[in-house]
């Protein structure tokens, strides 16, 4: 039987195995997924010997991502954009091909399971670190007018704009220079929510009918969910679509089959 996984520090908390049994149940694939403590310092000798032991791929959690980046003998061009990689291929020559399904994740949540209109559509990305950076490439192949990064230290976010300005209509600005612009739907990938907060952002930013979404989820809604609906968003989402959707473009590509993500989505919303 085929052995899939996903390494991490911390990573017991993942759903990803939830969610992959669920995909491979559903789709009568027979394959098992596991959680792989990762070792500071050993991750690239960790997933040797994973593979070895007759690993077929891995989904890569913080704080490895860049390093399996690194580690992979090919990646795709959304994974050299992000410089970082959440899906280890192993292909039958015995390479190792790094994707990133960050971005794609988001989009599909959005676009398709939320029917977001995102061509055409001022978005606000706030922050700059490597969430943001993994979820940019898709963004901007989804035509929007504008896509502006807003980080704390806009310096940061304005190197992030300029270094992928040739994929589309992208600025970089510091978290000051957001008053007086509206925007139809604001995305976080900051880390202030695992703090309980919300990045220092004006009020009155949020175009009518504006939606406002977080990477991150929990049991509750996130603190940026809560600011969304205080600002009368349309829609305030948090991330756990996104989650499923990337491990679903995970598994298409180590299984070559597209699951049905909706009924894995609704079940983690019932029981978390």
């Amino acid at each position: 039987m085929d052995r899939y996984a996903v390494i991490g520090n911390p990573v017991a908390h993942s759903k990803s195995p939830q969610i992959h049994t669920a995909f491979a149940r559903q789709t009568g694939q027979q394959m098992e997924y596991l959680r792989l403590l990762g070792e500071s310092g050993r991750f690239e000798q960790n997933v040797r010997d994973f593979l070895a032991a007759g690993g077929r791929g891995l989904n890569v959690t913080v704080p490895f991502k860049e390093a399996a980046w690194r580690l992979a003998d090919d990646c795709s061009s959304r994974a050299e954009t992000a410089g970082a990689v959440n899906t280890l291929i192993l292909l039958e020559d015995g390479s190792l091909r790094g994707d990133n399904t960050d971005g794609i994740g988001l989009v599909r949540d959005l676009r398709d399971n939320q029917e977001a209109i995102l061509r055409g559509s001022r978005i606000l990305l706030l922050g700059a670190g490597g969430a943001a950076r993994g979820v940019l490439q898709p963004l901007l192949e989804a035509a929007p007018a504008r896509l502006t990064i807003a980080n704390r230290t806009g310096s940061k976010a304005e190197r992030l704009a300029a270094d992928l300005s040739g994929l589309g209509a992208l600025q970089g600005c510091g978290l000051e220079r957001l008053a007086g612009m509206t925007f139809d739907l604001m995305i976080n990938a900051t880390a202030a929510g695992l703090g309980g907060e919300v990045p220092d952002i004006p009020d009155h930013i949020l175009a009518r009918n504006g939606w406002c979404y977080d990477l991150m989820y929990g049991d509750e809604p996130t603190a940026f969910v809560r600011w969304g609906e205080s600002q009368g968003a349309a829609r305030s989402l948090d991330g756990l679509g996104m989650l499923v959707e990337q491990a679903a473009e995970s598994f298409f590509l180590w299984r070559g089959v597209r699951p049905d993500t909706r009924p894995v989505i609704e079940d983690l919303r019932r029981r978390p």
